[in-house]
């Protein structure tokens, strides 16, 4: 059975912790350094690498990605000293804080990065898979939301297989906010009409 450690202070600390650390907008933060106005203008409006790599600008959208998988990173193996549980309690507080930055009047991104940091701060082993299971996917569908929507649901099914069932349920957790995030993407690959890996526009 599975046995929390949930000491009050430290979670206290490692939600706090989680939150702040999350809910930087790097995507925002950059465009406007690099004089390119509110990403949040543009395309789907949200402050992710994807909307990011709208400006045209790569090296901005990658160093978002970076970034926002880093707040990830950061928080949960930070908080993670105090135990796995205040770990667990960091990422998904990062995760959140992307999301739903307060500054933003909590709207933020979408997640994807910021759940790959969170995965490499717990199960660093696991991008690897997740990395298999999403390149798998875009060959065969050249859709990059449908990748990662797969690749979110294998995540913590891998990690429930693997013995790892605590960070398993923080993943089923994300994956299922990430799906909900993502449901306007589900609708038009539903309908059809999502756009594909190198369509324009």
């Amino acid at each position: 059975m599975l046995t929390w450690q949930l000491e009050p202070l430290p979670t206290l600390l490692s939600l706090a912790f989680g939150y702040l650390l999350g809910s930087i907008p790097f995507g925002l933060i950059l465009t406007r350094m690099a004089g390119l106005g509110d990403v949040r203008r543009i395309g789907s409006g949200n402050i992710g690498a994807t909307n990011v790599l709208r400006t045209g600008n790569k090296k901005l959208a990658a160093a978002t990605l970076v970034l926002d998988a880093l707040k990830g990173t950061t928080a949960a193996a930070i908080a993670a000293r105090w135990g796995l549980d205040a770990g667990i309690a960091a990422g998904f507080a990062a995760f959140i804080g992307h999301l739903f930055p307060v500054w933003l009047g909590f709207r933020g991104g979408k997640g994807v990065a910021t759940y790959l940091g969170i995965l490499l701060g717990l199960a660093p082993i696991m991008l690897a898979v997740f990395a298999a299971v999403w390149l798998a996917v875009a060959y065969l569908s050249r859709y990059s939301s449908l990748s990662a929507l797969v690749a979110t649901a294998a995540t913590p099914v891998v990690l429930w297989l693997t013995g790892n069932e605590k960070v398993a349920l923080l993943f089923a957790v994300l994956t299922l906010i990430t799906w909900w995030k993502h449901r306007a993407n589900i609708a038009r690959l539903m309908k059809g009409t999502e756009s594909k890996i190198g369509d324009k526009g």
